[in-house]
């Protein structure tokens, strides 16, 4: 798959193509072959007008700040169409996007992949993402200066999923959001005892069926706790077992969380 970002900033995408376990999806495979993950960068101020290359311009009706300009970024988003093989979805990092999700992310890791606008400054021209944006994507009800955290987030969620990326396969499988639904349970490793904490005795029992059972357990208790909402999505699609139910049924009542 093949992702194109158009960004005013291209060097801050380096580092993360270099490190970490992900780093083996940007990879080029063998015999030159193409990553798993190719990604190309398209620097939008080489589209920029004049001697300084400009990409913005005060809003129309006045008020603070700057508006990228849609002439710049067709450029660039026609340069990165023309230079693919295949059609992309064109997407922008917006706070009035729908979030991000693990099921997007899964369904993104499937694809051909897609053209990431990198937003700034106080917004992008709305003629542009009227024309051009097929999807507007957000990480959460908060404001970031820029697209490029949440480019590097969606890549490395995506990265994570290629085959042989992480070091089991089963890694992914059981995080938080994968099947049915819930958060993931929590984990220990040594030493076995630590400030006065003993790891679970279940997790050093050596047996792996009471074992699979207290993690389910777990994942149940923790997403009851903390997002009650994917218990109930899990619940609407018919993913909860019975002996779930009954399991949840004896949890104690759960207090609202502290919002003062």
């Amino acid at each position: 798959m093949r992702f194109d970002v158009l960004t005013l900033f291209p060097e801050l995408f380096a580092a993360h193509f270099e490190h970490g376990v992900t780093r083996r999806a940007y990879a080029p495979g063998e015999g030159g072959a193409q990553p798993q993950v190719d990604v190309r960068l398209w620097p939008l101020r080489a589209h920029g007008a004049g001697v300084h290359q400009r990409v913005d311009d005060r809003p129309f009706g006045g008020g603070p700040g700057m508006v990228m300009q849609a002439p710049v970024l067709a450029a660039a988003l026609t340069a990165a169409l023309a230079s693919r093989a295949e059609a992309a979805p064109v997407l922008l990092f917006s706070p009035t996007g729908r979030a991000l999700s693990q099921a997007m992310v899964r369904e993104m890791a499937q694809g051909p992949g897609a053209v990431l606008v990198c937003g700034r400054y106080e917004g992008i021209d709305q003629r542009f993402i009227d024309k051009h944006v097929t999807h507007e994507v957000s990480l959460g009800d908060f404001v970031l200066s820029g697209g490029e955290i949440p480019a590097l987030a969606l890549l490395d969620a995506v990265a994570r999923l290629q085959a042989g990326v992480l070091h089991d396969p089963a890694s992914h499988e059981q995080d938080s959001f994968g099947e049915p639904g819930l958060l993931d349970c929590p984990h220990y490793t040594q030493p076995a005892e630590w400030a006065g904490q003993a790891v679970p005795e279940v997790l050093a029992s050596g047996h792996h069926a009471r074992i699979a059972a207290w993690r389910h357990e777990q994942s149940l208790r923790l997403t009851a706790e903390r997002r009650p909402d994917l218990l109930q999505e899990a619940r609407r699609q018919g993913r909860l077992s019975p002996a779930d139910e009954r399991f949840l049924a004896n949890l104690p009542p759960v207090d609202p969380p502290n919002r003062s």
